[in-house]
C-alpha cells in the first residue's frame, strides 16, 4: 500500500521531460502553419484544406498588424531555441522560416505596404479569378464559391480603406504607369452575367452528383450575384478610381521618392535578391551582362547573314512573317513548344513532377497592360493543374520567335517544373507552399531559358536571337530597375536603354518598363539568381569532372525547395562533396 501511494505521489509531483530543441523547433513550424491557413483562408482551399471553405480573409490594416504582431511571437520562440543539435534540415528550415517572418514584420513597418494598385494585380483581379484558383467540382465547392462572390462587398470595402490610406499617405503609384489601368477594373463587368468571368464554373457540364433542381438554383444564384452585388462592387472601384486616385497620382518615378522611400528600396532589394548587394553595384552586374550579351548577339548576327545585330531586330520586330495573325495561331505555336519540352525533360532531370499543366490565354480585362506570359501553380492536393498563361492581344507584338524561350521560362524546365516538384518534396509545408524566394524561382526560371541551348530548341537563328534578347531584357531589369529607384531615371531613359539593347517590341518594353517603376526591386532577381546557378554549376563541373552527371546537379539544386542563394550555395557545396566520395 506504501508503495501505491508513494507512485501516486511520484506521478502526481512529476515534472515533464523538457522538449527538445527539435521538438521545439516542429511545435513553432506545425503552430505557425496552421495560423498562416486560418489567416489565408482561400490559398488554404487551393491547398486543399477544406476548414475555412465559408471564408475569404480579412484585407484591413488592423488585420495585417495583428499578422505581424503574431509573425513577432514565432520569430520569439524561434530564436529562443538552440540550433547546435538540430540536424541540418532542421536548422535550414529555422533559418527559413526565420527569415520569412522577419520580412513579414519588416515589410508592414513600411508606408508602402498600402499601395493595393499594380500592374501586376489588384485585389479585385485575384478575386475575379477565384475559380481558377480553388476547386469547383462539388455540390459543397459551388456552395462555397457563392457564399465567397457574397462576401466580396466587405473584402472590398476593407481593401478600399486601403488605399485611401495610401493616398493620404502620399503612397500613390506613378501617373505614367496608369495608361490603361480601368481597363482592368471595368473589363470585369458585363451587363450578361454568363459571359462574366465569375460565371465560369457554371459554363461547364452539370457535375452528376449535383441535381438538376440545385443547379439551376445555384446558377441563378450566380447571376443574381453578379448583376446585384459584383457589377456594383466593380463600378464602386471604377469610380474611386477615376475620381479620387488618378487625379493624385505621383508625377516622380522612384521608390525613393516616396515617404521613406531609400530604406524602403533597399529592403525590397534585399528580399528579392536574399543578397547584401548595393542598388550600385547590381546596376553594374548588368552593364557588364548587357556588354557581354551585345557581343553575343553582335556575332549571331553577322553569322545570320546580317550587317549588325541592329538591322537583324530590326528584321525581326518589323517582318509580319514572325508574327501571328489569331489568337489561336499563337495558343497552338505555344501549346506545340510546351509539348516538345516536355519531350526533353528526362535527358536534364531525374525527378520530375508529376502535376501537369495547361495553356490558357491571359484573361482581356488584363492583357493589353501586363507582361508576355506568366505561370500560375497548381495544386496536387486540391486537383488543380498549374497553368502557363499567354498574352494574346496586340499581336503584332508577339512574336512566335521568343516562344522557345518563353516557354522554357514560364511552362518547363523552368516555373511548372520547379514549383510542382517543390509541392510534391519531403518537406514542412510552409517550405512547399510559402517559401517563395523571387531569385531562387525567377533565377531557375531564367537559367532554363539558357538550358533551352541544351534543349536544342533554339534551332533558328531567330529562335537563338529571341533567346539571347530575353537574356538581355533581364540584365537589362538590373540596369533599369536600380536606374529609376536609386539614380533618378526617366522612363523615357529607361525605355531607350531598353529599345537600345534588346529584340523586345515597343508594347512590350512599355509594359514592362511600367512594371519595374510600379513594382521596385522584383525585376532583380531574375538575372541575379540565374548568374548564381550558373556558377554554381561552373563549380559543379570543375570540381567533379568526368563525375558531374547534369540530372543528378539539377535535382540537387530542386531537391530542397526555393531556397535564399547563400542557403543554396552551401547545399550545393555539400552535394559536391557527397558526390566526389560516389563511386
Amino acid at each position: 500500500m506504501r508503495r501505491l501511494i508513494l507512485a501516486a505521489l511520484l506521478a502526481v509531483t512529476a515534472v515533464p521531460a523538457a522538449a527538445t530543441p527539435t521538438e521545439d523547433l516542429h511545435a513553432v513550424i506545425a503552430d505557425h502553419w496552421a495560423w498562416f491557413l486560418k489567416s489565408s483562408p482561400i490559398y488554404a482551399t487551393a491547398l486543399g484544406v477544406h476548414s475555412y471553405d465559408d471564408q475569404i480573409g480579412d484585407f484591413s490594416l488592423a488585420e495585417a498588424d495583428r499578422q505581424a504582431a503574431q509573425a513577432a511571437i514565432f520569430l520569439k520562440r524561434l530564436d529562443a531555441i538552440p540550433t547546435a543539435t538540430l540536424s541540418p534540415v532542421d536548422r535550414t528550415n529555422q533559418v527559413i522560416l526565420h527569415r520569412l517572418l522577419a520580412e513579414q514584420i519588416e515589410a508592414n513597418g513600411f508606408g508602402e505596404r498600402t499601395m493595393t494598385f499594380s500592374t501586376l494585380g489588384s485585389w479585385f483581379q485575384f478575386f475575379a479569378g477565384l475559380s481558377d484558383i480553388v476547386p469547383v467540382r462539388t455540390k459543397t465547392d459551388y456552395e462555397s464559391y457563392l457564399g465567397r462572390l457574397a462576401q466580396f462587398p466587405r473584402a472590398n470595402a476593407q481593401a478600399l480603406d486601403v488605399t485611401r490610406a495610401a493616398v493620404a499617405g502620399g503612397y500613390m503609384q506613378p501617373c505614367v504607369t496608369l495608361a490603361g489601368f480601368e481597363q482592368t477594373i471595368t473589363g470585369v463587368i458585363t451587363d450578361r452575367p454568363e459571359e462574366s468571368r465569375f460565371y465560369a464554373p457554371f459554363k461547364g457540364p452539370k457535375p452528376s452528383t449535383i441535381s438538376d433542381a440545385d443547379w439551376t438554383a445555384m446558377q441563378a444564384r450566380a447571376k443574381a450575384l453578379i448583376t446585384g452585388t459584383l457589377n456594383p462592387e466593380y463600378r464602386k472601384i471604377d469610380d474611386y478610381y477615376r475620381t479620387s486616385y488618378l487625379p493624385k497620382c505621383r508625377n516622380t518615378l522612384g521608390a525613393t521618392s516616396l515617404p521613406d522611400g531609400e530604406r524602403y528600396y533597399a529592403f525590397l532589394v534585399r528580399q528579392q535578391t536574399t543578397t547584401d548587394l548595393t542598388p550600385a553595384q547590381i546596376h553594374q552586374i548588368g552593364l557588364d551582362e548587357v556588354t557581354r550579351i551585345r557581343a553575343e548577339m553582335d556575332a549571331l548576327a553577322t553569322k545570320a547573314g546580317y550587317a549588325s545585330r541592329a538591322a537583324f531586330i530590326q528584321a525581326l520586330r518589323t517582318d509580319p512573317k514572325y508574327y501571328p495573325k489569331t489568337a489561336a495561331e499563337l495558343m497552338g505555336a505555344a501549346a506545340l513548344q510546351a509539348k516538345i519540352n516536355d519531350g526533353k525533360m528526362p535527358s536534364l532531370f531525374g525527378t520530375l513532377p508529376r502535376l501537369p499543366y495547361g495553356v490558357r490565354a491571359i484573361p482581356a480585362e488584363t492583357a493589353e497592360g501586363t507582361t508576355t506570359a506568366y505561370y500560375m501553380p497548381g495544386s496536387p492536393r486540391a486537383g488543380i493543374a498549374g497553368t502557363f498563361y499567354v498574352n494574346t492581344s496586340k499581336l503584332d507584338h508577339r512574336p512566335l520567335y521568343e516562344l522557345a524561350a518563353l516557354t522554357s521560362h514560364e511552362a518547363v524546365p523552368g516555373h511548372h517544373n520547379q514549383i510542382a516538384l517543390q509541392q510534391e518534396i519531403d518537406l514542412p509545408d510552409f517550405r512547399k507552399y510559402q517559401a517563395s524566394f523571387t531569385a531562387f524561382v525567377e533565377g531557375w526560371g531564367l537559367y532554363s531559358e539558357h538550358l533551352g541551348i541544351e534543349m536544342g530548341i533554339y534551332d533558328t537563328p531567330e529562335k537563338d536571337m529571341g533567346r539571347l534578347s530575353y537574356e538581355m531584357w533581364r540584365a537589362c531589369r538590373l540596369v533599369v530597375d536600380t536606374g529609376i529607384h536609386a539614380q533618378g531615371w526617366t522612363k523615357e531613359r529607361a525605355v531607350a536603354f531598353m529599345k537600345d539593347n534588346t529584340a523586345l517590341t515597343d508594347a512590350n518594353i512599355d509594359a514592362e518598363v511600367n512594371r519595374y517603376i510600379s513594382n521596385p526591386g522584383q525585376a532583380l532577381a531574375y538575372k541575379l539568381g540565374e548568374l548564381k546557378i550558373l556558377s554554381l554549376r561552373k563549380k559543379a563541373e570543375a570540381a567533379l569532372g568526368a563525375k558531374f552527371d547534369v540530372r543528378r546537379f539539377h535535382d540537387a539544386v530542386l531537391g530542397q525547395g526555393a531556397l535564399p542563394l547563400d542557403v543554396l550555395e552551401a547545399q550545393i557545396d555539400g552535394w559536391i562533396a557527397q558526390e566526389k566520395t560516389r563511386s
